[in-house]
């Protein structure tokens, strides 16, 4: 009897995922790479600051939903991808 499906990372969204593992991975491991993930937030705010793009990214921000879900929801859940991957592998 297979307690474990292997298949099971597959029933889960990748937010789901990402959700799962913050709750119980090393909540140090998980701050660092949430610190990471914000920082990269700020230099890419100042990039679009910089070069006079913070209206344009507010308006794509809103609209982008809408116009481009699927995309924005690729991105996304690249994201929590990325970042469950970091956490476990420090975790090991």
């Amino acid at each position: 009897m297979n307690l474990f499906d292997d298949d099971d990372f597959m029933v889960t969204t990748p937010k789901e995922n990402f959700f799962q593992i913050i709750r119980t991975a090393n909540q140090n491991i998980v701050e660092l790479e949430i610190d990471k993930l914000i920082e990269r937030l700020a230099v890419a705010e100042k990039i679009l600051e910089d070069k006079g793009l913070e209206e344009e990214f507010e308006k794509l921000l809103y609209t982008m939903p809408a116009t481009d879900a699927e995309e924005l929801n690729d991105r996304k859940n690249s994201l929590y991808i990325e970042t469950v991957g970091a956490i476990v592998s420090k975790c090991e």
